[in-house]
């Protein structure tokens, strides 16, 4: 973006950009930035549409990005590497789960929702006594959720919503989901022979 661009925006233009960056709604950025109420679902539009506005918001999205390392590569490497994951990377050659500490770093950012550690009886020692066992249950997070976000990620319909609808009478009519499961491979692929280069 010019510095000429930069100076057409008039103080509350530049409150809308920065607002907008918040969640991306143009209405509600608008209201926030002190447009009416009444009539931000029309301003907010109306400003994504200024050069100089969307130039501002696209300048900001750069910056933004620059200053946390993340690009959309870096955001599909990373899922890529989430949904690749071994589960046995948390555990040693004995089967004991690892201290959080020695996991990978893809699995303490992230893929673990939790530990629950509990007590279970194992059996009785001589003198009769319980001996009992601490089990440790690991709950991993959603990798469907991973593989459907890498597959808009690279923009592969391969996961397409079932829409409801109702027949005349009021019933429901079926509606067949498309999964384009090959399409999802070969973008992973690609992904994969470039983390190699």
């Amino acid at each position: 973006m010019t510095l000429a661009s930069m100076q057409r925006l008039t103080a509350r233009q530049q409150r809308f950009v920065d607002e907008y960056l918040i969640d991306l709604n143009a209405t509600r950025a608008a209201i926030r930035a002190g447009y009416s109420a009444r009539t931000a679902d029309r301003i907010g539009p109306e400003l994504l549409g200024k050069t100089c506005v969307s130039a501002a918001i696209s300048a900001a999205k750069v910056a933004r990005a620059e200053n946390v390392r993340m690009d959309s590569e870096r955001v599909l490497q990373r899922l890529v590497e989430m949904a690749e994951a071994d589960l046995a990377d948390l555990y040693d050659d004995q089967g004991d789960l690892l201290h959080p500490n020695q996991w990978p770093e893809v699995w303490r950012q992230g893929l673990v929702a939790g530990v629950e550690t509990f007590m279970v009886p194992k059996g009785q020692d001589a003198d009769g006594k319980v001996i009992y066992a601490e089990v440790r249950k690991v709950k991993l997070a959603d990798r469907t959720k991973l593989i459907e976000l890498i597959g808009k990620h690279v923009q592969v319909s391969a996961f397409r919503e079932q829409v409801g609808l109702s027949d005349p009478q009021g019933g429901p009519v079926q509606v067949a989901v498309a999964v384009e499961l090959p399409a999802l491979k070969k973008a992973l692929e690609r992904v994969r022979a470039r983390q190699k280069e």
